[in-house]
């Protein structure tokens, strides 16, 4: 017994080596799943003590023998977990299987689910859950719209942030203003399976969704240039306000990629501060723009005309009076 049983510890070794075959790496790229990063049925020893467990629960989350419901669909309540493994991998795979349902009607539900790539871990907040002024890369599936003017998004949403712990992100504005992308994604209530897949290749991050039940991945966000360091975690929060909705994660696949490098590419210095490249904040709501020093000068001009014509309007409404007030003595 003692041998079968080591027998199957070294073919499961085996077959976590195995390269992925669903070919979404694309051509070249080789993918082999990482089981200290994944979380998939049976959930053994999740967030247990136990060092068999490499994951860590937060908050209001719930362990069911077929998906972790972050949130239940019930006011005020968030959610998380955490992998207690940092990521030393300098490509990589997110394959995330979740389900987003809930009683509320279209446009009454919330808020949704942060997927993480962080430096801090199991430290709740208010961004999904989880703590605001994070450092590293944040994906947000949000299925309420805070912001009453659009700008031609619908909901839900996914957008992406890259963080290196100075920017905050803006709920009033759904996270507009630092988010490098996004598309809308409608996962909620769905009868088929739902999936999210996050890519960082090469410095460059791609957000996938099989939301149809078609089996076929669409393009989400695509940017090039993006710096995340190695040695973070990988998490993912949820938390429900007002509105409320079922946040359940089926399982995360953590797949370790690689592919051939140019020598240059090789020689890329190690990244230590999140970044973009030529990244800035988004200010595209402005509907005015900055007054110019000519416009500010007639501006101040005609003002101070205006004050010296109600001045001399003003003296000569008092002479008058003056005059008026002798006569009534005389």
């Amino acid at each position: 017994m003692a041998f079968v049983w080591w027998l199957c510890v070294v073919l499961l070794a085996l077959l976590s080596q195995i390269p992925h075959s669903q070919g979404q790496a694309g051509s070249g790229t080789e993918e082999y799943l990482k089981r200290e990063h994944s979380l998939v049925t049976p959930y053994q020893g999740l967030g247990a003590s136990s060092s068999g467990s490499h994951w860590d629960l937060s908050g209001n989350t719930m362990v069911t023998s077929h998906f972790v419901r972050l949130t239940p669909d019930l006011q005020s309540k968030q959610g998380a977990i955490w992998n207690r493994v940092s990521c030393l991998m300098r490509d990589w795979e997110v394959q995330v299987h979740f389900k987003i349902h809930g009683q509320g009607k279209k446009n009454l539900n919330g808020d949704g689910f942060a997927l993480w790539y962080a430096k801090e871990r199991m430290q709740p907040g208010a961004v999904f859950g989880s703590k605001d002024l994070f450092s590293g890369l944040g994906v947000f599936m949000d299925t309420y719209p805070n912001e009453e003017k659009q700008h031609e998004r619908i909901f839900p949403y996914i957008s992406a942030m890259v963080n290196n712990g100075s920017l905050s992100y803006d709920h009033s504005r759904d996270g507009r203003p630092t988010a490098i992308g996004g598309c809308t994604a409608l996962v909620r209530n769905l009868n088929h399976d739902t999936f999210v897949v996050i890519r960082y290749l090469k410095r460059r991050l791609t957000v996938m969704i099989n939301i149809e039940g078609k089996n076929e991945w669409k393009d989400c966000i695509d940017i090039p240039g993006v710096k995340l360091p190695l040695g973070y975690y990988f998490g993912i929060s949820s938390a429900t306000g007002d509105l409320t909705d079922n946040h359940d994660i089926i399982s995360v696949k953590v797949y370790q990629l690689t592919v051939e490098r140019m020598p240059e590419e090789e020689e890329d210095e190690e990244v230590l501060t999140p970044s973009v490249d030529n990244f800035s904040l988004q200010d595209d709501d402005l509907d005015y723009e900055p007054m110019s020093g000519l416009t500010l000068f007639f501006i101040i001009f005609f003002s101070l005309v205006g004050l010296m014509v109600l001045g001399v309007i003003g003296i000569i409404v008092f002479q008058k009076w003056q005059e008026q007030s002798r006569k009534r003595f005389y």
